[in-house]
Formats: structure tokens, sequence, C-alpha cells
């Protein structure tokens, strides 16, 4: 599963365990499997051969877990990593499959999407893991998440018309994973509003309450799934004078509080047999019976609150950190990291983008990519790679090795030009400035190479790829320092080729 989060694989052979594989998927826009210098890590799946017992029995483990490896997206530095044409996932799904758990959700909200081709049929997914669509896995929506109750169901149901069977019976949801409610998602649109008046733009949110959710996190009053499933008087009480702060924020905000109320309580009893506690959940799988954890996140590394171009990021860590801090995965559970980026760059809403193209070669590779958003259904803005952005992305995750995405659709182009270093008032920089109006002053320094204008769709192998093509993905290596390990050529999970 690509972009949503981070995967995290653990497998043990002859008695102890080792490291297999983690991916940590970012997206630089919502709705892509390729990964992003953002990453955001969403859901967690378990694929596993041997179900999880309802009550796992308590043991004393000889370590504390073997290293699990974890993807993330990088390239496309701004939410989406587009597994290739189209932005489908293409490497979690190859790296997890049966008999594996995958974590499929760390940290953010519905406020990205995956599109995920399986049997010809295309799922789009926000909340839910993409793994889902896999019934030997378990998927699990970790304490990171922030979940609006009301658009997980709608989610579903519209998932349920693709052909989605059974998720109910394979989705763990965290106990300690906060809700969004309808009147965060309302703030979101007013606050939207008040930049826009007040300072002549705004940060391009996707309206999804997720940013007021956080808020309401981070000041202690907000409110959690083992909240909704105690003491329904109690929780309601707590709903009433968070619903009054907001108002009291915000005058014209009409909240049908008793109404909302009624809904949550529905919504509570249908939830009620997927709740556990998240923390127990994620030990038992990582000591107990040999099988792969994949975690999925959403945005990449330039989304991230810390370290993206803020203010115009996403409200949690969607680098590798997100994923201890999102699952309640201990630092040492992780190994190899895979950075997942696109062969291009782009981005979704406002913010500096130096290597975007305002011109023909933009409007080909976002109309050859199929780049538009899933969850807002908007334009990305495209652009060449920008090595930069890679580089820095390394710097904050550390990758191992990369998956290089959608090189498909640089097919039809007689040269292809990569971003390699960033000039500022004429002198070179070897870091990515934090301030959005260095930013977008620097001048890209680019390298152009020779195209292959040829298909690369039908390629299986290194081989079967063009020398010019080859040339590219060496050009890269070489610049980030990081082996390239998958190249991807379509949507297919066939198109994904490995190379080592």
């Amino acid at each position: 599963v690509v972009g949503r989060s981070c995967g995290v694989a653990t497998q043990r052979r002859g008695g102890g365990q080792r490291p297999t594989k983690l991916a940590l998927t970012l997206s630089s826009s919502p709705g892509h499997s390729t990964a992003l210098p953002w990453l955001l890590p969403r859901s967690l799946q378990l694929l596993s051969g041997h179900s999880m017992p309802a009550q796992p029995t308590p043991h004393l483990p000889s370590a504390c877990g073997g290293p699990t490896r974890v993807t993330l997206g990088e390239e496309r530095a701004w939410r989406s990593h587009g597994s290739n044409a189209g932005g489908h996932t293409c490497l979690p799904r190859r790296t997890a499959g049966a008999g594996s758990l995958t974590p499929g959700g760390e940290r953010g909200g519905n406020n990205a999407g995956h599109t995920v081709v399986v049997d010809g049929k295309e799922y789009d997914f926000h909340l839910l893991p993409s793994g889902i669509i896999n019934t030997k896995a378990v998927s699990f929506i970790g304490n990171g998440v922030v979940i609006h109750l009301p658009g997980l169901f709608e989610e579903a149901e519209k998932n349920e018309k693709k052909g989605l069977k059974d998720w109910e019976k394979r989705l763990i949801i965290s106990d300690r994973a906060h809700l969004v409610f309808d009147f965060h998602q309302a703030v979101d649109g007013l606050q939207e509003v008040q930049r826009q008046a007040q300072e002549g733009k705004n940060i391009g949110t996707t309206k999804k309450g997720i940013g007021p959710t956080y808020s309401s996190k981070a000041a202690r009053t907000g409110l959690r799934i083992c909240d909704l499933l105690s003491d329904f008087d109690e929780f309601s009480s707590r709903f009433k004078n968070l619903a009054h702060q907001h108002q009291s924020m915000f005058p014209t905000l009409e909240i049908d509080i008793e109404g909302q109320l009624k809904r949550l309580k529905g919504f509570a009893e249908r939830i009620r047999p997927m709740v556990r506690d998240g923390v127990y959940f994620m030990y038992e799988a990582l000591h107990g019976p040999p099988k792969k954890i994949l975690v999925e996140g959403a945005n990449a590394a330039l989304l991230d609150i810390d370290f993206g171009t803020y203010p115009f990021v996403t409200s949690s860590n969607c680098t590798v950190g997100g994923v201890c801090t999102g699952l309640g995965i201990p630092p040492q559970n992780i190994g190899d990291v895979y950075g997942v980026v696109k062969a291009y760059t782009t981005r979704v809403g406002i913010g500096a983008f130096p290597t975007e193209q305002i011109n023909e070669i933009g409007d080909l590779l976002q109309t050859r990519g199929h780049e538009w958003g899933v969850t807002t259904g908007r334009k990305r803005r495209c652009g060449w790679l920008d090595l930069m952005i890679l580089r820095y992305a390394h710097m904050v995750n550390g990758f191992t090795a990369l998956a290089l995405t959608k090189l498909d659709i640089l097919d039809v182009l007689g040269e292809v030009k990569v971003g390699v270093s960033y000039k500022l008032n004429g002198k070179r920089i070897p870091y990515f400035p934090a301030n959005q109006e260095m930013l977008q002053k620097v001048e890209v320094e680019y390298e152009t190479l020779p195209g292959w204008k040829a298909d690369t769709t039908g390629a299986r192998r290194w081989e079967d790829l063009p020398p010019q093509a080859q040339n590219y993905i060496r050009f890269v290596e070489n610049h980030v320092g990081v082996a390239v390990k998958w190249v991807g050529v379509g949507k297919s999970r066939e198109s994904m080729i490995q190379l080592f």
C-alpha cells in the first residue's frame, strides 16, 4: 500500500526475529501512491496467515522484537506519492502479502486519499487502510490518526459498491485515536476564510477538520475513541464544552449539539467491536507469531509540521518519527527505511515549489500523470524532479533504498531536466531553506539529460528499460547517495520493477 503511511514488517526465521520491511509512504498530493518528502502515517494493517487471537496469551519475549523497514515518500514533496501513472499504490502491496501484519495508519485524517487498483478495480481510500482490500490482512488505525466517524462509514459504503466486503471484520481501531467532529470541519473552513480576508491568502487546507482537531488535542480538550465508548454522559458534557469553546471563538458557527451527539452514540455502537487497546495490539503484533507489518501514512516530508514548508503543511509528523509516536512502535523496531519518490515533483495547494513548470511541460506531466487530488479533486502542480528536496528528505529520514515511481510519465520527452542545487543571492546553498520567502527566491540549477522517447510500460526487468532511462535512474542514485531498489512504470502491481 502506498500513499498514506509507512510500513513496518517483521519476520522471524529459525527462532529469531530478523528485520523485514517497514514501509513509510509519503505523498505530495492527496490520492497518489507515489511517495513525497512528507510522510503521514495513517493506518496499520496486519497481513497475517495466522488470525490474531481475541485474547493473546501473555509471554515474555526474549528480545524487544526485530527491526522493521520503513518506506517513506520523498520526491513528491507535497502530499501524494503515486506509485505510477494515475498515482496508485504499488510498493506496499508488493511488500505486504499474505502472512503479514500491516499497520495502516499512524498520523493524519481523511485529508489525503490513495487510489489503489486491484484486479482492474479502482478503490479510493482516505481513512481506511489501503490493505483493507486484502482479505488475509488485519488493518489497524493507530492512535496518531484523527477520525471523522461519518466520513469513515461513508468511505466504506462507497468502496462496498466497488466490491469491498466484510471490512468491519478486518479493521481494528486504536482506543487512543482522537475524534474529528463536524464543527471541526466547519471551523477549518471559517479559518481559511479568515486567513484570506486578513492576509490575502490561505493555506489551502482540505477543510476536513484535521488542523482544528489536532489543535484540540494539543490544548488537551480533544475527545478520543475511548471517551466515546466509556461513560456517554461524561462524553456528552465534554463534547458540549468543546463545542461552546469553538462557538465563542467563531460567533457565526452553528452546531446542532444534540443532533451530533445522537449520531455519535449510534456510531459508538457500530465501532465498538473494532476498538482495541492500540499499544498492546502493536506489542503483540511485534512479539507474537511471525508476520509482516506494513505501516501506511499520508502526505510526505515537505508536509511535515516540523520539517515541511511551514505554514503550508499538514498538522502532524509525516516523517519517519511518526511511525513511533503514531502507532506506539519502539525505535529499535525500525530497521531499513525505504523512500518512495516520483520521477518528477508535484504539489497540491499553495506554497513554494522551486522546480514547478507553469508551461507545456507542467501541463504534460499533469495530464499524463493524472495529477488530481483524490480528496479535493484539485489539480496538482507539476515540475521537474527536485533532488534538493530528495536529499533533504533523506537527511530527515535516513533512507536505505528508494522506489522511483511513474517513470513512464516521462516516456514522451526528448530531454529531461533535474533540479540538482539551489542558489540564493547568487551563492549555492547546501541546505533546504526553512523560510518560505527565501525558498521563493532560490534559483534552481538544472542538469539536462537525454530522454528515451520510448514506451516503458511493458518493462518488467532492468534490462527492458532504454539506456537513457537507466542513466536517469543512476543519475538520481549518484546525486542522492541512495540506491534505487524499485522502478515503477505503470499503475499495476506488475509494473513495479525490483532491481535487487
